[in-house]
């Protein structure tokens, strides 16, 4: 009973497919220079729509979805409200449900990843809807008027994830990478843009850290000075040790077992999963915050507190399970200044905690999942000839070979990358340390990317930046 179940699954989702937007393959292989182009379009089609404003909304500050507007690439109150939230909860679901064998699915073969792709695909659909209702209901956007307004509202959030999903599906076929990075990496380096040059004024002090900087050496006020510049420092900081970390690599040497004397080396990255275990992390902490703005009262301290946690006037996390999942942005600030408190200092050990094993977790379960463990490269490798000199021609030595290095690399690659990431939310950094941490690591692999291309395709700006 439970296999012909199975079976129905996908004929049932394939209907429900039919009926949904999607953008098409391309009949004939793209050019470099083409697939760049797509990849600038869905780029400034994701800047326009961030710019149009909900219609319906009343004016608010969204400053407590500061982590929803930088893990989520979204911007709150615009059609890019969602981001690519639908996108991101919907894989986070499904790689538990795989990840835990509840969906028997069996991801080294093509049907496996065809299944999962389909059912990622309607699942994030009906997030769209499910997520624009929550963020309604649940006040975190504020409706200037009665339910009509609201079912409005709802409806122009949701089409913005749909769109959002449709730009993500024409830079994966189109264009160049991954739309979802893509649209992350946009977000933090406009943040991290605004955050160092911005001259315009916010709660009373220049907004950017370089023009405030100035204004208070001229001023002569060094310690103010110091306050604008330590951010600066910091962000500069973590750019330097993410990229350090991602040329940190085992070298794997391969030959092609057809032609003995041609091989190449391929690299295993110590952040053997990159940047997916991060994301996926982070999106789930938002969403808890998320979850926390839901049914909430106000308290006789002028605290608004739900099931998981209370909120202050301004929506920071104050109590409660939210606040220990929220990241101390200036704790490095309140270490020099000697402010540090018992609270923060555990509020810190609980959220690089959560932080560093779930990121864990999603590197194990996205190996499993996205065809990276050793059994899948293994016959990858061997189905394209290749062969790891020294040892029989066997896919099942490749594989145990590979077993060596994949598994240890998928944990430490995980936890270390939680890590990170917290350590750089705790400095301070503009754009946030998550945020910068996937910038650098986006764009990284862009760069990797682009080197293995045909570069003599490419712009001649393009070949610059490669080295080429």
């Amino acid at each position: 009973m439970d296999e012909e179940t199975e079976e129905k699954k996908p004929e049932f989702v394939k209907k429900i497919a039919k009926f949904l937007p999607a953008v098409g393959k391309p009949e004939y292989k793209q050019s470099l220079n083409t697939r760049l182009k797509w990849t600038g379009i869905a780029l400034l089609c994701y800047f326009v729509l961030s710019y149009i404003s909900v219609y319906g909304l009343s004016p608010s500050s969204y400053q407590q979805f500061q982590l929803f507007q930088i893990v989520l690439g979204s911007k709150m109150g615009s059609l890019m409200t969602l981001g690519i939230g639908p996108i991101v909860t919907a894989g986070i679901i499904l790689q538990l449900l795989v990840g835990s064998k509840i969906l028997k699915w069996d991801m080294t073969k093509p049907e496996g990843r065809s299944k999962f792709q389909l059912w990622d695909k309607v699942l994030a659909i009906a997030f769209c809807f499910l997520e624009g209702g929550a963020y309604v209901l649940a006040g975190a956007l504020p409706v200037s008027g009665g339910p009509p307004v609201m079912i409005f509202v709802i409806l122009q959030l949701a089409a913005g994830g749909i769109i959002v999903i449709l730009l993500d599906e024409l830079v994966s076929k189109w264009g160049f990478g991954s739309g979802v990075s893509l649209f992350i990496a946009a977000g933090v380096a406009s943040q991290i843009f605004i955050g160092l040059f911005s001259p315009l004024a916010a709660q009373g002090r220049i907004a950017g850290a370089i023009p405030g900087f100035i204004s208070s050496f001229f001023a002569g006020n060094m310690s103010l000075g110091l306050a604008y510049l330590l951010p600066v420092l910091t962000t500069a900081l973590v750019f330097v040790i993410v990229i350090y970390a991602q040329g940190v690599a085992i070298d794997i040497p391969l030959t092609f077992s057809a032609m003995r004397g041609f091989g190449r080396t391929w690299s295993l990255k110590f952040f053997y999963t990159s940047n997916i275990p991060v994301i996926l992390t982070a999106a789930l902490i938002a969403n808890v915050q998320l979850m926390g703005h839901f049914g909430v009262s106000q308290t006789p301290e002028g605290l608004s507190c739900g099931m998981v946690g209370c909120f202050d006037a301004n929506g920071n996390a104050v109590k409660g399970i939210v606040y220990y999942l929220s990241s101390p942005r200036n704790l490095l600030v309140d270490l020099v200044s000697g402010t540090i408190n018992a609270p923060e200092i555990l509020r810190a050990v609980t959220y690089t905690a959560f932080l560093a094993i779930g990121a864990m977790v999603f590197s194990l379960f996205w190996v499993n999942t996205s065809g990276m463990d050793a059994k899948a490269v293994a016959n990858q490798l061997s189905g394209t000839g290749m062969q790891i000199p020294g040892y029989r021609n066997d896919v099942r030595i490749m594989e145990s070979v590979l077993k060596r290095y994949i598994p240890a690399l998928t944990i430490l690659g995980g936890l270390s990358i939680g890590l990170l990431a917290a350590f750089a939310d705790m400095t301070g950094a503009i754009g946030s340390g998550t945020g910068i941490l996937l910038t650098v690591m986006i764009l990284y692999n862009f760069y990797e990317q682009l080197r293995h291309e045909k570069i003599e395709e490419a712009h001649p700006i393009v070949r610059k930046i490669v080295g080429e």
